[in-house]
This record gives structure tokens, sequence and C-alpha cells, in this order.
């Protein structure tokens, strides 16, 4: 434990008493593993205007421990506390958010420094002590009781040394099938200081007159009990949410940065868009009550820090003050949250240098660990990510591509080859004007399924996410109503349910090699197969020196469901083997089971 001259401590207790700041930390939220427990500690009076600037002058970290377990947390400048609720800009609460990974007995020790730039510093000795520095506590924490969906259940996802994501608490295996449109989610008129900045005009995009979402078809979602915000704000996005877990989706993308030339112009963090060292109280708390929703329904937060027009916006590019800041008010507010993607950029074009910068700060100051990845353009996957292959603070790559199986192989392959397995998804397909197209225009979506869904997976991609076209309704920028897609959702829901229930997926890899013709086969070899046939009929499988039996099954990607028998229901190793023909449909896309008479998928 810290200690401190005597004439420091004399001078926070009178600074205490001359201020009327209570010495004691409230704390809030359920005191269970993997739930958010909130410190609020009473600071100094002043505001989101004010001088000293309470966001870069002052420095909240609080350190928790039990035995060797030792985390240290930012924490941030709350205004009265209940700003989501109030539109609060001034105040004296300083708040941290802590998640216990054991049960039992935990401490805590603050640490509150005020001077210039402090909160940039990572001295802890840097400033000087200030109101509740060195406050101590300590609380006693009890094992989760949440189940289902709900990732208090589970734990933080983390990238395991097989690629996939994997639950910390359950250890059980994760892919991710989300939504990565509307990507400015969050320019939501429901929430405080959010507005459209300026009309898109640019040729080739999703151009349009200034708008707000409202997300007003999905009002009827909402749930009583679900939470809202001053006086029933919310209820769209949260309804919103609700239905896309409803349909098994389980990951939003959204940006938290795209004025100085992105495409919405109307997210950002900041007092005001021409801000960069003030933060919107009520805004970001608002922001976390969808947020905590998300991780109820078990949905993923993938963050992207930054668009491709603003990859300069902040400090011309480089780690300075600005962007600094602005990665410690993401980290301080959301890093909590059990289930994020902090994405460098969509369409990133900062250099080496800085994208692995930003990702060694980002881990330095996350004390969960998250995954951090990066968007490209198509065709600057060479450029961007192999100088980033075995850096030990970065985790994976976030596809956009339409050359997906083999995108995705390569890279996975990469990424082993050089020590460190990547968490590659497919996050964006083209072209920009089409993406994923409304039921309404493509009710069957058999071209993205074959293609990109399955093409993903079966190449071992650690999940997917779905772009909306900006020639069709409900588009990346303007998308109301998510069940414009709805059949959509449902085949990705087969694909998911294929993957959990039939196969152990973390132990295999691509292995088209093994399998005839066009189709892509992912294996455990000897032991368990799936072959995706995308315009069906049969294929033969190589067993090379596996001898014994095995069971050949069918399963429906347009239909999900059951397994079902085809025209042979076992095939005997060693060598190749015809897998026989799908029990019905023949033309159309099937995946085969193969597996051996003692596999376990689970």
């Amino acid at each position: 434990m810290r200690t401190y001259r005597w004439s420091a401590v004399i001078l926070v207790v009178v600074m205490s008493v001359v201020a009327g700041i209570s010495p004691g930390g409230t704390l809030s939220g359920e005191s269970r593993v993997w739930h958010n427990v909130t410190l609020t500690f009473d600071g100094p009076q002043t505001a989101e205007d004010a001088t000293p600037n309470p966001f870069l002058d002052y420095r909240l970290n609080v350190t928790f421990r039990q035995g060797d377990r030792e985390v240290t947390v930012c924490g941030y400048y709350a205004a009265d506390g209940n700003a989501a609720e109030t539109g609060a800009t001034a105040g004296n609460k300083w708040r941290v958010h802590f998640v216990p990974d054991r049960p039992g007995e935990w401490t805590y020790e603050a640490s509150f420094r005020t001077g210039p730039r402090v909160a940039l510093s990572r001295d802890p000795e840097a400033g000087r002590p200030a109101a509740f520095d060195g406050q101590t506590g300590r609380f006693t924490v009890r094992p989760t009781d949440k189940t289902g969906r709900d990732f208090r259940g589970k734990g933080f996802l983390r990238v395991s040394p097989s690629g996939y994501l994997r639950f910390a608490g359950t250890g059980e295996y994760w892919i991710k099938a989300g939504a990565d449109s509307p990507e400015n989610l969050l320019g939501y008129a429901d929430f405080d200081g959010t507005f459209d900045a300026g009309e898109l005009r640019r040729e080739g995009e999703a151009a349009g007159g200034t708008f707000l979402h409202r997300y007003e078809p999905h009002v009827q979602d909402w749930r009583p009990g679900d939470p809202t915000w001053r006086d029933g704000k919310g209820k769209g996005l949260i309804g919103g949410l609700n239905y896309l877990a409803s349909q098994g989706v389980n990951s939003i993308y959204f940006v938290t940065y795209n004025i100085d030339g992105g495409d919405g112009k109307d997210v950002w963090p900041w007092t005001d868009p021409k801000e960069r060292f003030r933060f919107d109280c009520s805004k970001l708390d608002q922001w976390e009550i969808v947020f905590s929703h998300a991780d109820r329904l078990g949905i993923m937060l993938h963050n992207i820090s930054q668009e491709q027009e603003n990859d300069q916006g902040l400090d011309g590019g480089e780690l300075g003050p600005q962007r600094q800041l602005y990665y410690r008010e993401l980290i301080a507010r959301f890093a909590h949250h059990l289930a994020i993607t902090w994405n460098l950029g969509e369409e990133n074009t900062n250099t080496d240098a800085q994208r692995k910068a930003f990702a060694r700060y980002f881990h330095e100051l996350d004390p969960y660990d998250h995954p951090v990845v990066v968007h490209t353009f198509p065709g600057q996957y060479d450029q961007v990510y192999t100088p980033l292959l075995g850096y030990a603070y970065f985790e994976g790559a976030s596809l956009q591509t339409n050359d997906t199986h083999e995108q995705v192989r390569k890279w996975i392959a990469a990424s082993r080859k050089a020590g460190r397995p990547w968490y590659v998804c497919l996050d964006e397909i083209g072209p920009a004007h089409t993406g994923v197209k409304p039921d309404a225009d493509d009710p069957t979506h058999d071209e993205v399924r074959k293609k990109h869904l399955w093409g993903a997976l079966m190449a071992g991609a650690g999940g997917v996410e779905w772009y909306f076209g900006y020639r069709y309704a409900h588009n990346d920028l303007n998308c109301e109503d998510w069940r414009s897609r709805h059949n959509w959702w449902a085949q990705n829901r087969h694909a998911l349910d294929f993957f959990h229930k039939h196969l152990p997926f973390w132990t295999m890899q691509s292995a088209d090699d093994l399998a005839e013709g066009d189709a892509w086969c992912l294996a455990a070899p000897g032991h368990v197969y799936a072959i995706y046939l995308p315009e069906g009929g049969s294929t033969r499988l190589d067993l090379q020196d596996h001898g014994g039996t095995f069971s050949v099954q069918w399963y429906n990607p347009r239909t999900g469901g059951d397994l079902k028998a085809g025209s042979i229901a076992t095939i005997e190793g060693p060598g190749r083997q015809s897998i026989g023909r799908p029990p019905q449909d023949e033309q159309q896309d099937w995946v085969a089971l193969i597996r051996r008479g003692d596999a376990q998928t689970k």
C-alpha cells in the first residue's frame, strides 16, 4: 500500500473538509463474479467546461487486489453521477468500473492526481494527490447467478490459441454473427448532444440529407423492465437490440467518432463536434445503458474508433494527447463490458508504426485484455496486415472483401505461421452499393449465404458481420428496421447452430485439399469433417491413413433443423471415399458432417 508524508495526508484531509468531500467511495451494482461493480467517489466540484479540465487535468486510477491478483482500472469524471437521467454537465462524482473474476474479498486503493495534463501520464506519481487519493476499502464478491445468453454468466471473451474467442469463465468457444449496419448506430436522436453535423454528398456513398436514427419500428420490441432514460427515451434502440438477440444475432458494429470527414457526421463522444479534450457525460452515460443491455442480451460490442476519413483527425494521425485521452475515456467507461472488440479503424490508412502504437496503448490501459483488430480497404490486406503478424499487442483481421474464403484462410494461416494465431472475421462485403440486400429484394440470399457466410466459417473465421449497401432501403447509414433482413438473420442462426451443436470447431482447420471439386472442408483429421457443397451434389473425402467407420449425415443451411440421412450412412477409411448424396434438393447447397463413431463435439 502506498504511504505519504504526513504533510500530504493533512493536506488531503483539509481539502476534504473544506470542500465538503466524503472520504469514502460508494459501491453500486451486483458484487458478483463477471458483473460490473461500480465505485463512485465524491471529489472536487467541477464541470465539463471547467478549468482545470476534469478530463485532462485530473486522473483517477483504482487498483483492486485479491491475493496475488492485482488489477488497475482507469476512472473518469461522471458529473453529478446520474447524468444519463439529469443531463448534468457539472458535479463532484468520479467513477470507476471493475469486473471481478474471482469470488471472495477484494480490496481497493484509489489514486487521484491533479496537474496539467496528468491524465496522459503513465507515471503513478505524476501531478499531486487530490481529494480522495489513497482512499481504500474492501468488498465481498459472490459467484455469478446469471445463465443463458447473458455474458455475466460466462465471463470475458478473449482470443484463444485456436484463434476463436472463448469465455474466460465457462470456457465455451464463441462465433460472431452480427450486424455491421448501421455503422452510425449511435447517431440516435434520443442521446443527449447528438445531431447530424452535415449532409453527405460524396459520389458513390450513402448520400442524403441530415438524418438521425430513431428506430421507431423497434419500439414494439421494447419490454417492460427494459432500460430507458430521461422519461422513457431509448425504447427504439433498446427494442432493436431485443429483436436482434431474438434472431440469434450476437454482435453490433458501431463507430464512436465519425466527424472530421466521416460518413455519418453524427457520432462523437465530446461536448461539441469541434472539441477534443472534454467529454459529454450524459451522452456517454446513455451509451453505457445501451451497452449494458447488450451484455445482458449476449451481444458483443464491436467498437470502431475511427473511419478512414478521420484517421488523421486526432493529432494528425499520431498517438498524441487528443488520441490518448480519447482512448483512455473509451477504456475507462466501456472496457468493463465482457465482450468488446477494439477496432483501430474502418478502412484504416494510418502507418504501420501508428497502428502498432495504438494497439499497444489499448492493451496497456485496458486491464481486461480485449482483442484489438483493424479493418482495411479491399486490396490493402498485405500492406496493412503483414507488418502486424506476430505483433504482441494485436489480435486479428477485420476483413472487407468479396474474396471471402481465400482471404480468411490466408490470414489465419499466416498468423499461425508467425506464432500468434489471429481472430479473423469477415466484417464487410461488397460492392458498397449492395452488401446484404433487404429480404424484399433478395428473399433467399443465396449468393451471400454460399460465398460469404459459409465461405467465411468453413475457412475458420471467428465470425461474420453484415453490411447493408447504399442503393437499398435501410442501408449502412439510415437503417431503422433490422427486420428488413429477417430472412437473413435466420440463415446466420442456422450456421451458428450447426457449428455449436455439431462441431468441435476450435480443434478444426480449413482442409479443402481433402475434398474434391468445389467443396470446402473443415477438419480435425481422423475425427470429424464438415464439407460444404455450394452447388449440392457429392464429393469424395480423403481420409488419408485414418481407418475405421465414419458416419455421414447432412445439414440444410437454408432451413436449419436436425441432421438428415443421405444416400449412404457410413464410409470406411482409409483413403478417398464418396460421401454419397444429400437427402433431397440435390442442386442446392448442403453441409455434410462426417464423424468417427467416437468423435465428440463438445
